[in-house]
């Protein structure tokens, strides 16, 4: 009979029993695998085959003779036989002692995860760009080929502008919005200026006037026609001549009317009043003579007391465009910046530009201490500029570089961290230049809460691309369109000059809305025509009425304004909603376009009927009120 096998201790065990693994570097030592891979074949000798297992097992370890010896090995059988009766308690003990290590492991993970959570809560987390369609772009556009780092395209509700290459001059287009598809080769341009433009702006509160400046150290005020251009336009509204090499930037005040801001290569940003009978102007209100290099950007605070630039010497400087003087200014060396861009009412501004490594890096900044950034973040290593946009409204940032496709959009917040990455949007074509529809020339209904026009030159294409919230319902989304800046100036050009700051006028995006603080109108007397005296009840109603939808009954009071011959114009103008003519709508191209102008008359129709029927209503008791008039004076 063989001699049983042995695990290296004096009590006998199976056969299928495994020596106890030895610890790393000790003789005898061998992975687990390799040793269930040997348990299997037996030695005959009564061992196991190879390693120290072969052979006889190894004997008991000599004891010491006389009394001693006898004394140690009781001490030794009754120590195995207390190990062996605690073996129970030692495991419970051991997993008692594991289990609250991991409660302890957790509770500490839990306890950091808490101070970085991993999701954050943002209804704009799913926010798409939608690039439009075929016959949506604007094809065969000869976009211009000029290095210069500007937009080279500017957009409003009706037009859009973009600088173009002309032979013998400068020229940019003016393409109506809704005219997309292939563009005429001989389709006519706004020409007069002698060098290459090199920027355009349209004026935030005339959407047919436009600022051009150019490489003839000239600025331009052009007056867009209502209708289309039939041949080129050469003849100025007004000329600005006061730089002496050539202009590269121009920017309008936001908040006060008449204001232009222009930055040349000589070095200076020279503010310009418009306000004038003058056709050509040769002298700027005021001239801002800080910087030691060419002006890179200009950017304006929410009401324009503040003006943000940054300059060839990669220092960012926030001045009061009023007095010419320096507020703040950036001596921070591990940031060359090119673009700035203020965060709205955030007090901070956020840059691109570079790091040591000439990587692309964003900053963010205090505006009034510059001499840190409140962060910093490397994007790639791409050589292309990067267009801040900030919007405001949803406390979006979006970045554009120039020479890739790709549009990255974040959300900025006043807590750390304050900069949140959504998502990026990607395309294969590289775009030139980019333009910025306003706010209100969104589309509400399909959720659009940004939109670019990007110049794809390889292509000559102009593409839209739509940033939309992803959402089922159709109406309007009050929580996604807050009020915003609309079309109306908040001050007139002296009243800026003179020191006075106001906060732009806001209005809502909801379709057929009006002004939230308009000016207000002249006080208007009532004049009251020849008939039977009415009951005050019925007086009220009837203004109700005529305020809700313009109509007014003969035979009651009529109100003649004095101010009704201006206003004329803004009633027709209060048909253009988000950008849409309801009297000039072009004809549908596609049967999509087909479909949603159906599906929008039919809610029109809706519309109308519920209003009709609440008009009815009102009718009737108007109708009774007279009746019961009747009576009452007949009894007296």
């Amino acid at each position: 009979m063989a001699r049983p096998n042995h695990c290296g201790v004096c009590a006998p065990v199976p056969s299928t029993c495994a020596r106890p693994e030895t610890r790393p570097g000790e003789p005898g030592a061998r992975s687990r695998s390799w040793g269930r891979r040997r348990v299997a074949r037996a030695d005959p000798r009564g061992g196991r085959e190879g390693g120290p297992w072969a052979g006889p097992p190894p004997r008991p370890p000599a004891q010491p003779a006389g009394l001693q010896g006898e004394v140690a090995t009781a001490l030794g059988a009754g120590s195995r036989r207390a190990a062996r009766s605690a073996e129970p308690e030692l495991d419970a003990a051991a997993a008692t002692a594991a289990a609250a290590a991991t409660a302890t492991t957790t509770c500490a993970a839990v306890v950091k995860m808490s101070w970085h959570p991993q999701y954050r809560s943002s209804k704009f987390r799913h926010v798409f760009g939608k690039p439009a369609s075929k016959e949506n772009c604007y094809d065969s556009v000869p976009i211009t080929r000029s290095v210069h780092d500007n937009h080279f395209c500017a957009v409003n509700p009706h037009f859009i502008a973009v600088v173009t290459e002309c032979a013998g001059g400068g020229a940019f287009l003016v393409i109506p919005l809704h005219q997309t598809g292939k563009l005429d080769p001989h389709y006519p341009k706004v020409c007069g200026h002698r060098g290459n433009v090199l920027d355009v702006k349209w004026n935030p509160f005339d959407d047919f006037e436009i600022a051009s400046c150019s490489e003839d150290a000239t600025i331009k005020i052009w007056s867009i026609p209502n209708q289309l251009l039939t041949r080129n336009l050469t003849t100025c509204k007004k000329e600005l001549v006061g730089h002496v090499r050539r202009v590269g930037l121009v920017e309008w005040h936001p908040t006060a009317a008449n204001i232009l801001f222009s930055a040349g290569y000589d070095y200076k940003v020279m503010i310009w009043n418009l306000d004038t009978k003058e056709s050509v102007i040769t002298s700027p209100v005021r001239t801002i003579t800080c910087h030691q290099d060419v002006i890179l950007s200009m950017s304006f605070n929410t009401n324009g007391s503040l003006l943000a630039t940054t300059c060839k010497d990669r220092k960012i400087r926030v001045i009061d465009p009023r007095a010419g003087t320096i507020l703040q200014e950036a001596s921070y060396k591990g940031h060359r910046a090119s673009k700035v861009l203020f965060l709205g009412n955030l007090k901070k501004l956020m840059s691109t530009g570079t790091s040591r490594w000439n990587n692309r890096q964003v900053a963010l900044w205090d505006q009034d201490d510059l001499s840190v950034p409140l962060m910093e973040e490397d994007l790639d290593g791409s050589s292309g500029v990067l267009f801040p946009f900030y919007d405001a409204d949803t406390s979006m940032l979006y970045l554009v570089g120039k020479g890739d496709g790709n549009i990255r959009y974040y959300e900025v917040s006043t807590n750390k961290p304050h900069l949140s990455y959504l998502t990026e949007y990607r395309s294969y074509n590289p775009q030139k230049g980019i333009g910025v529809m306003p706010k209100r020339g969104l589309d509400v209904s399909s959720c659009e809460i940004f939109r670019f026009y990007k110049l794809i030159t390889t292509k000559s294409l102009i593409e839209p691309i739509s940033m939309i919230v992803p959402r089922r319902s159709e109406s309007y989304q009050e929580d996604i369109y807050p009020p915003t800046a609309g079309a109306q100036p908040s001050l007139m050009a002296q009243e800026w000059l003179s020191g006075m700051n106001r906060e732009p006028i806001l209005v809502s995006l909801r379709p057929g809305s009006e002004l939230l603080s308009p000016r207000p109108l002249p006080e208007e007397r009532p004049v009251f025509n020849s008939v039977a005296p009415a009951s005050p009840l019925l007086l009220n109603q009837a203004e109700k009425l005529a305020a809700e939808d313009g109509w007014r009954p003969s035979s009651l009071p009529e109100k003649t304004p004095r101010w009704s011959g201006e206003h004329r114009p803004e009633e027709k103008r209060s048909w253009l909603t988000n950008g849409f003519d309801v009297f000039e709508c072009p004809p549908p191209k596609t049967e999509n376009e087909l479909l949603q102008m159906y599906y929008r008359q039919q809610e029109e129709i809706r519309r109308l009927r519920e209003l009709l029927t609440q008009r009815e209503v009102q009718a009737k008791q108007l109708e009774l009120e007279i009746k019961n008039l009747r009576m009452a004076s007949e009894q007296l």
